[in-house]
Parts: C-alpha cells; sequence; structure tokens
C-alpha cells in the first residue's frame, strides 16, 4: 500500500512541482521582464529549490563520449553487449581513427557495477579513469519494477550465476572489478568456477570497498541488518510494484524508500548542502550550483530492487556472515574461496569509509588461501571515504594507477 501512497502523492505534487520550474525559470530568464525585478534572482532560488527537492529523478546517462589513448582522443561508443531480463551488460567501445590504436590491444575489464539503490552510472567516473588503458565493460542493471513478472524472479544466486555468464562471455583473461555490494557476489562466482576447475577464469580481481567479512569494523550499514530480524525487513521494506509499472505486481524495495535510508544516515549534511545550493544560487554563483545539481541527479536517481535478492543478501552476507564462516552454498554447492589458485587479488579499502568499514574488504587476502602471496596485494586509500574509493580526485589520481600496474603485472 505505502509503494501506492507513494505514487498516489507524487502523481498530486507533479503540477506543484512543474509550477516551481516555470516560475524559477520565469525569474531568470533574461527575456521576462519578472527577471529584472527587485529580488527576483533570490525569488528563482526558492523555486528552484523546491523544484529539485519534488522532482522525480530519472536514470542518469553515462555521457561518456571520448577518451583519450596514447595522447590521442578517441570517440567512445556505448553498446549494449549482452542483454539479460534484469541486467545489460554495456560495452564502452573506442572508435579509434588512428591505424596505429586499432592493433592496440588493451586489458579486457569486466566493472561489476553494485545493485544496491543506485544506478550504474554512479560508476561513471570509475569508467573515464579506466578507459585509457583498459576496454571496459560494466554491469548496467535494470530497474526491477520495469521487469515484467514473465521474467520470473532473480535471486543472491542469479547475481552470482549473471557474473560468471559475462565472465565466459568475455573470455579467458578478462579482469573482474567489483566495487562495494558485488565483491561478495563476485567473490562467489569465480570460487565456484574455481572449484568446477573451469577453463575460462579471470586473470585479475579487484575488491573495492565491499563488506567481505561485515563483523569487522561495523558501520552504520551493517548494525541496521544486523539489529534487526530478517522478518522486519520482510514486513516493513517489501512492497509490490504497482500498476503503472511494467513490473506491475512484482516484489520489491523501493527505491524511494533505500532514498530514505541514504538521507537519514547524514540528514545535517544533506539539509546543509541544499541551503548552501540556494545561498549559490542567490549569489549568481552558477558554477557551484551546477556541482550541486550533478551531484544529487546522481544521488537522487535510485531503482527497485527484487524483493528476493535484496533479503537473502541481507540474511547471507550481514546476518549469517556465510562467505566468511564457510557456510555459504549457491543452490547446494559450496562457495570456497580457497580453490582459486590462478587469479590475482588486489582489495582495496577507504581510509574513513563510513559503509564498508576496516578490514572487511581486506578478509578477502585470507579467505583466498590459495593464491600465491605474491599474487595478492591490499591498499588502503589515505583520506578517503567509501564514494572516493571509486570516484573523485583521490580515485584518478592515486587509485586507478594502481589498478592498472596491478593488472599489467598480471597481464
Amino acid at each position: 500500500m505505502l509503494y501506492q501512497l507513494h505514487e498516489m502523492n507524487r502523481t498530486l505534487l507533479s503540477p506543484l512541482i512543474q509550477w516551481a520550474e516555470a516560475s524559477s525559470k520565469l525569474f531568470t530568464n533574461p527575456v521576462s521582464p519578472f527577471a529584472h525585478t527587485p529580488f527576483a534572482q533570490r525569488i528563482a532560488a526558492g523555486y528552484e529549490l523546491m523544484f529539485r527537492l519534488g522532482k522525480e529523478y530519472e536514470k542518469p546517462a553515462f555521457g561518456i563520449t571520448s577518451t583519450e589513448v596514447a595522447g590521442v582522443k578517441t570517440a567512445v561508443i556505448e553498446e549494449v553487449a549482452d542483454d539479460k531480463p534484469f541486467c545489460k551488460l554495456l560495452h564502452f567501445r573506442k572508435d579509434h581513427r588512428d591505424p596505429a590504436l586499432r592493433e592496440l590491444a588493451q586489458p579486457v575489464v569486466l566493472l561489476v557495477a553494485p545493485l544496491s539503490g543506485h544506478h550504474a552510472t554512479l560508476l561513471r567516473d570509475t569508467v573515464r579513469a579506466l578507459l585509457p588503458e583498459h576496454d571496459v565493460y560494466i554491469t548496467d542493471w535494470t530497474d526491477a519494477r520495469m521487469v515484467p513478472l514473465e521474467h520470473g524472479s532473480f535471486h543472491l544466486y542469479d547475481y552470482v550465476y549473471y557474473v560468471q555468464e559475462f565472465i565466459r562471455f568475455l573470455g579467458a583473461g578478462v579482469n573482474v572489478i567489483s566495487v562495494c555490494q558485488p565483491t561478495v557476489p563476485v567473490l562467489a562466482a569465480i570460487s565456484l568456477m574455481a572449484s568446477a576447475k573451469e577453463p575460462v577464469m579471470p586473470k585479475t580481481m579487484v575488491m573495492m570497498g565491499g563488506p567481505i567479512d561485515p563483523r569487522k569494523s561495523p558501520t552504520a550499514v551493517n548494525d541496521l541488518a544486523t539489529n534487526k530480524p530478517y522478518a522486519w525487513f520482510e514486513n516493513n521494506v517489501i512492497y509490490n510494484v504497482p500498476p503503472n509499472y511494467p513490473g506491475y505486481g512484482r516484489r520489491v524495495y523501493p527505491g524511494f524508500l533505500q532514498h530514505a535510508g541514504f538521507v537519514a544516515m547524514n540528514p545535517r549534511r544533506h539539509a546543509q548542502s541544499h541551503w548552501e545550493f540556494y545561498l549559490h544560487l542567490r549569489e549568481g554563483d552558477n558554477e557551484s550550483a551546477e556541482e550541486h545539481r550533478k551531484f544529487y541527479d546522481e544521488y537522487n536517481a535510485v531503482l527497485d530492487m527484487p524483493a528476493e535478492y535484496y533479503l537473502e543478501t541481507i540474511k547471507t552476507v550481514f546476518q549469517d556472515h556465510a562467505l566468511p564462516l564457510g557456510t555459504w552454498e549457491v543452490e547446494g554447492k559450496p562457495v570456497r574461496p580457497q580453490d582459486i589458485t590462478n587469479v590475482a587479488l588486489f582489495t582495496i579499502e577507504g581510509e574513513l569509509d563510513d559503509i564498508s568499514g576496516s578490514g572487511q574488504t581486506r578478509a578477502a587476502q585470507d579467505l583466498c588461501a590459495g593464491i600465491p602471496k605474491q599474487d595478492k596485494q591490499h591498499f588502503t586509500a589515505p583520506k578517503c571515504g567509501h564514494y572516493g574509493i571509486f570516484s573523485g580526485r583521490r580515485w584518478r589520481e592515486i587509485i586507478a594507477p594502481k589498478i592498472a600496474e596491478f593488472i599489467r603485472a598480471h597481464a
């Protein structure tokens, strides 16, 4: 019922939000006489703030159209390499004009994006930094409310199988990079492939800021998952998709609830950010205002997660700690990271990460006991929070070069 009420409320507020957007433009457009009245800039700032607080945020585009390879600017074309009901495998194909670059073989990277609320576009900066030296593919997870019921359910083990299928699709020698939540299913996927002695295996796996062992340095995210019983999540955050979406009737953890949870983790910071946005608009600081727009266009764009996947993740990863305890089975097949012997491992953590605490990702080093010591590496990024691991200046200048060096060393 809550989902239906949310949609009803959104529909009722839609005229007000559209009016706020139009009014903001009315007081800023130089052609409009209202733009030349006293306090026009303040009035416009208030209307735009109202518009942005109430509007519906759609999935942003990656918007990556070019990169630089060996000092040469190269066009980038975004293509769908593989299409599954709950995920598209996107390829950022380089359209080389320089004949010499066409023969350049770059390491293939499978970037596994989180399915934990935000769209894969959250890793835009990750993709952009990897492109100059790698052939990049990324998992673009589909909003569950857009997947018709006829496609069936999506479980945590389906995520594991999707990763395996993408690895086989890209072939032996692919380098797998997982960011945050997918570190767990990615490690499970590769472990199962190693146990089955599959011929197609990744060359490297890079795991960044993920809850491999959430018992280490637990954060607010871990506390929420452990302080409440499994039944609480099933009874309080799972709802059916309303009839105005293709996935009508599907049980999901709605994106608007996830967004409320994100904001609740630090409400003061978000309130301050919106107040500063108003001040920037009022003072005519368009550059700072545009930075705010870009951040919240991404941050506020959320997707629904399949209920069975979300609930199984809560139980398996955060409540049962099945991976570090060695009790996880994927449809009867035990997950044994110690069986991995020929895939190099690089774990990365942020010193100030408040989502995946210190040691949670590094735990993969001990679990993967079969990997030779010389093929394992760990790095803790100084003064780096969770998002700084995969976006921003520290990611571009410190972490991305280390990943590129690690992949080259094991190519």
